[in-house]
């Protein structure tokens, strides 16, 4: 039985970064050469987690220019240092 009570939360884009293995400063190095690969108007989703790369990442993102669209928790069960996505668009 799907538990209704649980937010799922999918994506679709085309570029999709998965850091939620790594630690900082590599989350945001890597972030920053997807950013470099990116056109402008595209976007991305980045997976991460922990409490340092949750607060870090987005900041570092925006200091490059890129909008932050979203950061979510991939479902309602997640702690708040648990699994995310991070929706951005390059300006």
């Amino acid at each position: 039985m799907l538990n209704t009570s649980e937010k799922t939360v999918e994506f679709r884009d085309a570029l999709f970064l998965d850091i939620s293995g790594d630690v900082c400063p590599m989350t945001f190095v890597r972030t920053k050469l997807l950013i470099e690969q990116m056109s402008p108007g595209e976007t991305a989703t980045v997976r991460l987690a922990g409490l340092e790369p949750l607060n870090n990442v987005p900041q570092a993102v925006l200091r490059q220019g890129v909008e932050v669209i979203s950061l979510e928790p991939e479902s309602a069960a997640e702690g708040p240092a648990g699994l995310h996505r991070l929706r951005i668009r390059k300006r």
